[in-house]
């Protein structure tokens, strides 16, 4: 499980007095023993898709800090979210590229007969079951949009 690979490397990053993984680390066992209580409460237990959300979750909250700490002009902090989101990244798998993303939106589009841009919802949801974890949602909706539009 992933608690466990972040247990050996917070103590290989204490070890290697490394602040910046060490506090990213932190902030990642802390999400995922949130998640793991919330989850407790209903009777479920934390799986692995739990846990990959959880961590595209922090990564999505660095990246918006970025975007917003450069709109605000503060290279500084962005620079410290930008380290962070970096090992955040480390734990995720692979992001899938647009040609992948393309492919598994054709084959989609193909099965649930959707013909047009109004019939993106019967695209979407397949496809974020599908591509959880391994591309980027908003990169996932621009596809689909592309190759329902009437010009391709």
């Amino acid at each position: 499980m992933l608690i466990d690979t972040l247990s050996e490397d917070l103590k290989a990053a204490m070890r290697s007095k490394d602040p910046v993984r060490l506090r990213t680390i932190r902030a990642l066992r802390a999400a995922l023993k949130d998640k793991e209580i919330d989850l407790r409460a209903s009777g479920e237990s934390l799986t692995e898709e739990a846990e990959l959300a959880v961590l595209q979750k922090q990564a999505k909250q660095r990246q918006d800090s970025i975007d917003q700490f450069v709109s605000a002009g503060r290279e500084d902090l962005a620079s410290k979210e930008r380290e962070e989101l970096e090992i955040i990244r480390s734990y995720l798998p692979a992001e899938m590229g647009d040609d992948e993303i393309r492919e598994v939106i054709r084959r989609l589009i193909e099965e649930s007969g959707a013909a047009g841009p109004g019939d993106i919802g019967r695209v979407m949801g397949p496809a974020m079951q599908q591509l959880r974890g391994r591309a980027d949602g908003r990169r996932v909706q621009q596809i689909a949009r592309e190759l329902l539009s009437p010009s391709s």
